[in-house]
């Protein structure tokens, strides 16, 4: 409440959700769906796709008893406007999106769907855009070690006919 009646133009959720998922229903309601991002930590073992939480501290972490697609449409049915996947399988390896569930998060999302985990160069960017149909896609290691720079990617997006911010 504090940081949207401040400006902010949106806030970010992941682990309160899981914790009461009618926090969703409650801050589209008074502040609107566009307010409102839901980030989802989604890790594939032999069982399947799972939510995560508590992310932020690997002593912490916990597997929860969500099922990364039903919770995507749960998230979506409450009221949030976006939805950050981050693909924990892949986060932080340079490897590339895991494409396997961004395909599968952009069968079952209507919502702005962006990608987390796993980018390294220009094409994993081109790939997951063209391939997963996401919305926006992030990176963080990749920039932070100078092993890609910003304004080389937006080039690269560019001449492959793709719209990006200046």
């Amino acid at each position: 409440r504090q940081i949207l009646n401040a400006g902010a133009d949106k806030v970010s959720i992941n682990s309160p959700a899981l914790e009461r998922p009618q926090l969703i229903q409650e801050i589209a309601k008074e502040f609107g769906s566009q307010s409102l991002v839901v980030g989802v930590d989604s890790k594939s073992d032999e069982s399947g796709d799972w939510v995560y939480m508590y992310t932020g501290d690997e002593t912490k972490t916990l597997k929860s008893k969500k099922n990364t697609w039903e919770w995507l449409k749960e998230v979506q049915d409450l009221g949030a406007g976006e939805v950050v996947l981050n693909c924990m399988n892949s986060d932080g390896t340079g490897e590339g999106f895991d494409l396997r569930q961004l395909k599968a998060a952009r069968r079952v999302l209507t919502i702005p769907l962006v990608a987390s985990g796993g980018a390294k160069t220009s094409k994993h960017f081109l790939d997951v855009f063209k391939e997963a149909h996401v919305d926006a896609a992030l990176a963080a290691g990749a920039f932070h070690r100078n092993e890609l720079k910003i304004d080389d990617l937006k080039l690269d997006l560019k001449k492959h006919g793709l719209e990006v911010r200046n």
